[in-house]
């Protein structure tokens, strides 16, 4: 008994800068992008990036997609009067804190301090609010010693 043998696909080579969705070759362009911080939509401009221009896909390398990041949490910061990251570490600094010790003040995740320090991350408003209690009020940080769990 025979059995029919299909034949073998070839998988299609592309470029790099070749589209992925329709295969024509990509262009290098700066647009505005769009990137959610805390849940708000943060417009970051200027983004370098590949966009197709036959189907509008769009590709960032890791470098575009970290200067995207990193520009939606500054504006973000800005628009919300947010402590920087060297603002937070000064206030951990100050008092002698590890950042596992003040991730535990504030009831945090372990890393979350080190995420806002290294600009990772950014604080809501609410933690950034209690972080200029401790930096601005003598006795803060002892009442979050006495009842922090």
């Amino acid at each position: 008994m025979k059995t029919k043998t299909r034949p073998k696909r070839r998988a299609v080579v592309r470029p790099d800068d070749a589209c992925p969705t329709c295969g024509t070759m990509m262009r290098r362009t700066r647009e505005r992008v769009t990137l959610p911080v805390n849940g708000e939509e943060i417009r970051v401009p200027n983004i370098p990036h590949l966009r197709c221009p036959k189907c509008g896909e769009g590709l960032f390398t890791l470098q575009d997609a970290e200067m995207m990041r990193l520009g939606a949490f500054d504006i973000y910061r800005r628009t919300h009067r947010l402590l920087s990251a060297d603002e937070i570490r000064a206030i951990r600094e100050r008092y002698g804190l590890t950042q596992a010790e003040l991730a535990r003040l504030l009831r945090l995740g372990g890393n979350t301090v080190s995420r806002w320090e290294a600009g990772r991350n950014v604080q809501t408003a609410a933690m950034d609010v209690l972080l200029r209690l401790i930096r601005d009020l003598p006795g803060s940080l002892e009442y979050l010693r006495e009842h922090a769990a």
